[in-house]
């Protein structure tokens, strides 16, 4: 079918260029002296041709520049060479013909700009006929109505009506006229490449693939019917990374974060909308952001104002890249998440009623989803399929949701809701990734703060160079990116959490300076002088450690979506035997795991760091990876071998797969066994089976041998013929149902062995995100290293508040302009001077010194030394920024 299409594409182009260039007939003035007995040929009309064509920028580029010549190019005294003959070039014969032949061939007609209507209108004598693949469309499109479906049929995906129109303009493909749609299509191979494509434009996009094979459908009931298809993956720009055969790949990927962004608000006073903005608050807004790929679950309840500044902060702080709005919602806060979600930017927004959500329905639509885990789980228990020993409930994430205010309740049972139609839901029942989006240790930041202090993205152009983020992130992988920008948008106001960071960078900023290659000898003592004990430096091993992990895929994504039962096999073992290099790595520093109070023998000073390290290294969570991957055969995973995957040491493991591959081999031992029947009608003792081009058990006679008439002639040569004995076929097709169900048996087994990963999933993700953490800090402790910062000084509480700062450094500028920035001195205090007022000409530097204030401050609840020569400081909890007559307070 699908070269058909390409064979009538092909013959309306000619249609169209002959039609263009055939000679038009002659008036009859210019006709006198041919004969009048002979009239002339009436024209042909050509039938309208329906089709939407869309070029590559290149492409059409070129045919614009071609275009657009509205002259012949002047010639030259010396003739224009060929670049690749070296022989004058001829020019155009009829320039303008050659224009007027672009401009008819290359801008579509009437007829294509017309959308086609998916469901065409029925005939005035009836109802459409529907093929079968078209009927199987139309019910799968009143299922979806609001998916761009992708349908599997046969090596290629095809697309169907609007569905068609729209991948052609986003993909660059050819859409055409196919008995009643538009369709397009792509290879399968490409799926990936085109369902990311389409994603990133702003759609969700479904992938309907046949539910049966050749083989199954062969012995079941449908065996005249067209194959049985069904909507198999559902796609996203919140959900693609965590999805099933397209997650997990480096194309797309990055520190960026894809948080699905769910918002319902509750009007506060609507009787006077007077009162409300003399008051500040109108409305109560509750959110919850979901990284599906991560499982980090933020969320939050406050009471807004009239400009909606905290909902800003919110969305510029987790860039959403999906929007989940809750109605009814005000215009004002719909205008704000609206303008978020602009053209540029793709992002998707879908409205949702929460009007289900009344008198705690929120809480049972929640509270329902732990039932049927707890259940699910219960059945694991016992299954033998499982091969792990599941764990107690962890109850934890029961009673985070129950203290859930109401709003933000509404707001995960909306987001939980979602979910179920990418069967991704599971990601919200851990209590441990639940966080509030701002608490009593950070400080808040304005979304008028982040953007006039250029902390995130620079305000020329939007992008993230130039900003105070670019400028600072050193980090070696992707999950210690994502971690260290939430590190920037979320300052630390605890004093005992800052000294620990600094106390950790102070000590990997040293061992970076250190003349020792990679290793210290300690002598114990002098009755034991023989004995050394090698101990690691810190910079080479954790140097090392992340990059490494830098070189891997994601592992904090990997281990999510082993969660969510979407990692291949290939996947599963390289995200496990990164984390187990990272933790045999990290023991190297003997950090006691039974010593809680971190004590002075240990080779780490630092607190923070030992416990990270400890987190990472533990020798549990090293005998789970390696017990994980003794189950699973590494050549298999490589192979793409699914059912010689799991390796089976006892009957009571994975018992399906086991009865299947025994199956499997009677059947092929069957097969194997007819060669020696037909030696023996043959009179050919050594007569073999013949595999040629993936046709197996062939037997490969001389031309001029006499077989039965019931031989069924495969292919031949000069000299020989191939047939297949009906013996043969028979056993073959039970060989090919046999393995049908081994596969199907292998996928459940897979499935199962994902599933009990739940149990040590909350461990896993700990270790990943140490790891993190010890990158941000390698991070803070390279850029301070590099830039020769200060570690700042902390007064105390009961001492007034100042702010002193000796040769303080625009970070951002001092990085773009080098050595040739002059630095600047700050001293105000609260009993002496605790105000400036900086005057000067217009590019004088006065926003620059404002703004070089303020991020030192940031820097230096960062935990991260500052550049400064000498800086005294009082914590802070509001910072406020007033540039460019816009007024935001925090």
């Amino acid at each position: 079918m699908n070269f058909c299409s390409a064979g009538v594409m092909g013959k309306q182009k000619q249609q169209v260029i002959s039609r263009f260039f055939a000679p038009k007939p002659k008036s009859p003035s210019s006709s006198s002296s041919s004969p009048p007995s002979i009239p002339a040929p009436q024209p042909f009309s050509p039938p309208k041709i329906s089709a939407t064509v869309t070029f590559s920028p290149s492409k059409r580029l070129l045919s614009s520049a071609l275009a657009s010549q509205s002259t012949p190019p002047k010639s030259s005294k010396r003739p224009k060479l060929s670049p690749h003959t070296q022989n004058p070039v001829s020019p155009l014969p009829n320039p303008s013909l050659h224009k007027r032949f672009l401009q008819k061939f290359l801008e579509p007609t009437e007829n294509t700009l017309q959308p086609s209507n998916p469901n065409p209108k029925p005939p005035p004598g009836g109802d459409p006929k529907y093929t079968p693949l078209e009927l199987q469309v139309v019910e799968l499109k009143k299922r979806h109505p609001d998916v761009l479906l992708m349908v599997e049929v046969g090596y290629r995906y095809r697309f169907f009506g609007e569905d068609a129109e729209i991948a052609a303009k986003v993909l660059g493909i050819y859409a055409h006229l196919d008995h009643n749609f538009m369709t397009a299509s792509i290879p399968t191979f490409r799926l990936n490449v085109h369902v990311r494509r389409l994603v990133s434009a702003g759609y969700k996009v479904g992938v309907v693939k046949q539910t049966e094979t050749a083989a199954i459908k062969a012995h079941g009931s449908n065996k005249l019917g067209p194959f049985c298809r069904g909507l198999s993956a559902l796609y996203t720009k919140a959900t693609l990374e965590a999805a099933q055969n397209l997650g997990g790949g480096e194309e797309g990927c990055g520190g960026e974060s894809n948080y699905l962004f769910c918002v319902v608000e509750k009007g506060m006073l609507v009787e006077n909308l007077d009162c409300r903005i003399e008051n500040g608050v109108d409305v109560k807004i509750g959110m919850v952001g979901i990284e599906i790929s991560t499982g980090d679950v933020i969320y939050e309840e406050y009471s807004d104002n009239f400009m909606r500044s905290g909902l800003e902060s919110m969305l510029l702080s987790l860039s959403p890249a999906e929007l989940l709005v809750g109605d009814p919602i005000s215009k004002l806060t719909e205008k704000l998440l609206l303008g978020y979600a602009g053209p540029a930017s793709n992002v998707r927004v879908e409205h949702v009623s929460r009007d289900c959500f009344k008198d705690g329905s929120a809480l049972a639509e929640v509270m329902s989803l732990y039932e049927n885990i707890s259940q699910d789980n219960l059945a694991d228990h016992h299954n033998p399929d499982t091969g792990f020993i599941e764990q107690k409930t962890d109850h934890l994430a029961i009673k985070e949701i129950m203290n859930l205010p109401d709003l933000a309740l509404q707001a995960l049972a909306l987001t939980i809701r979602h979910l179920k139609q990418f069967g991704l839901e599971r990601i919200v029942s851990l209590g441990s990734s639940f966080r509030p989006f701002s608490c009593k240790v950070e400080m808040s930041l304005s979304g008028n703060t982040l953007k006039q202090l250029e902390v995130l993205k620079n305000n020329d152009d939007g992008s993230e160079t130039g900003s105070l983020l670019q400028s600072m992130n050193h980090t070696l992988t992707i999950f210690g990116s994502r971690l260290f920008r939430q590190w920037i948008t979320h300052p630390l106001c605890d004093r005992d959490m800052i000294i620990a960071r600094q106390e950790a960078v102070s000590e990997i900023a040293a061992s970076m300076a250190s003349s020792k290659v990679s290793q210290n000898i300690i002598e114990l003592d002098e009755a034991d002088s023989d004995v050394m004990v090698i101990e690691p430096e810190l910079n080479y091993v954790l140097s090392s450690v992340l990059t490494t992990l830098g070189r891997t895929p994601d592992i904090q994504r990997g281990i999510t979506r082993i969660f969510h039962r979407t990692a291949t096999p290939s996947e599963f073992i390289a995200v496990v035997q990164a984390v187990l290099f990272a933790g045999k790595q990290l023991q190297k520093f003997n950090i006691d795991e039974e010593d809680d109070n971190y004590s002075s023998a240990s080779m780490i000073g630092s607190k923070l760091l030992r416990k990270l390290i400890l987190s990472a290294s533990s020798s549990g969570l090293i005998n789970t990876g390696a017990k994980l991957l003794s189950t699973i055969s590494k050549e298999a995973a490589d192979q793409g071998d699914l059912p010689n995957l799991m390796i089976i040491n006892n009957n009571d493991q994975f018992p399906k797969v086991g009865r299947a591959r025994k199956e499997v081999q009677s059947v092929r031992e069957k097969l194997d066994s007819l060669i020696t029947l037909y030696r023996k009608q043959l009179g050919m003792r050594k007569l073999e089976f013949v595999s040629v081009l993936g046709t197996t058990h062939l037997i490969e006679l001389a031309s001029d041998v006499k077989v039965p008439s019931n031989w069924v002639k495969v292919n031949s040569t000069k000299k020989t013929i191939r047939y297949h004995p009906p013996a043969v076929l028979s056993a073959l097709d039970e060989l090919s149902l046999v393995n049908e169900e081994l596969m199907v048996a292998s996928r459940d087994a897979w499935d199962v062995f994902l599933s009990g990963f739940s149990s040590y999933y909350a461990e896993f993700q700990a270790a990943v995100q140490a790891l993190a953490s010890i990158d941000c800090l390698y991070s803070l402790a390279i850029l301070s290293r590099n830039m020769n910062y200060v570690r700042p000084e902390f007064v105390h509480d009961d001492e007034p508040g100042q702010i002193f700062i000796r040769s303080g450094r625009h970070p951002v500028l001092e990085s773009t302009l080098g050595g040739n920035f002059v630095p600047n001195d700050t001293n105000m205090n609260v009993n002496g001077e605790h105000c400036e007022i900086v005057t000067g000409p217009n590019m004088g530097g006065k926003s620059c010194y404002i703004r070089q204030v303020a991020l030192i401050a940031l820097m230096a609840q960062h935990c991260l030394q500052n550049s400064a020569s000498l800086m005294l400081y009082t914590l802070e909890w509001v910072l406020l920024t007033l540039f460019n007559l816009e007024e935001a307070p925090s």
